[in-house]
């Protein structure tokens, strides 16, 4: 167990408790998937790991079907991904994914949040340096999985870091952030059940703070999540 599981001990994620949130979310992930591998998830695999997230948070079959539906129309709105960088108080980074059809909007409110809670937006790849883009697929552990030899048999693939996460009783794999298709593809042709596939973005250092200080930059991460462009948020923060 290494630097990505105490990172995912330590932080403190909202994004995904408001279930119409999280469906949103989900929702224009699938219309990226779409316009830039086609609707169908056999020969898509971005779009199959979508669903297979949709799924595992319980977004009802009819919710994924019309949101492919509605990839494929013309007047659905193409969506643009961006990143936004800065610092909030205390010098905690914080970087926000954002996809929108209104870059304008995006900026402006993102900026407005940093500004109100004493922070600041700064020039992108400025945090660089601070978080690893990843991959990270979870997989049902059924109890007979010896997770040492399947770290052994991924690592050809990509596979930097394998732990069982009891809570969920899952086996968290990390990876490489282009190693994403040959991990997947290996999982799928091994049999796996891959309940969750994303990109997350590690630190790969901290910031330690007070309860105290944590709690002026939760401030900004609530802002930011509540805001509909913004699809996820990660921070150095370490609460001791």
């Amino acid at each position: 167990m290494g630097r990505a599981f105490e990172f995912r001990k330590a932080r403190k994620f909202k994004r995904w408790g408001q279930m119409a949130k999280t469906f949103t979310k989900i929702g224009k992930d699938i219309t990226i998937a779409v316009k830039s591998g086609g609707p169908d998830p056999t020969s898509n695999s971005r779009l199959r790991a979508i669903m297979q997230n949709a799924r595992a948070v319980n977004m009802p079959k009819v919710n994924i079907e019309n949101a492919i539906k509605r990839a494929t129309s013309k007047d659905q709105e193409d969506y643009k991904e961006i990143v936004y960088e800065g610092y909030g108080l205390h010098g905690v980074a914080v970087l926000v994914e954002c996809t929108t059809d209104n870059t304008n909007r995006s900026i402006a409110n993102v900026r407005s949040y940093f500004t109100k809670c004493g922070g600041s937006v700064g020039t992108s790849g400025m945090l660089d340096f601070i978080f690893d883009r990843k991959c990270i697929f979870k997989i049902a552990n059924n109890g007979t999985t010896d997770i040492e030899e399947l770290e052994l048999e991924l690592i050809d693939f990509g596979a930097e870091e394998l732990f069982l996460d009891t809570e969920a009783n899952q086996i968290n794999i990390y990876g490489g952030f282009t190693a994403f298709g040959a991990i997947q593809k290996y999982l799928e042709e091994q049999g796996y059940e891959i309940q969750g596939a994303d990109f997350e973005r590690i630190p790969t250092d901290f910031k330690k703070l007070t309860e105290e200080q944590a709690a002026d930059i939760e401030k900004l991460i609530d802002k930011l999540e509540e805001d509909d462009d913004v699809q996820n948020v990660y921070h150095n923060m370490l609460v001791e």
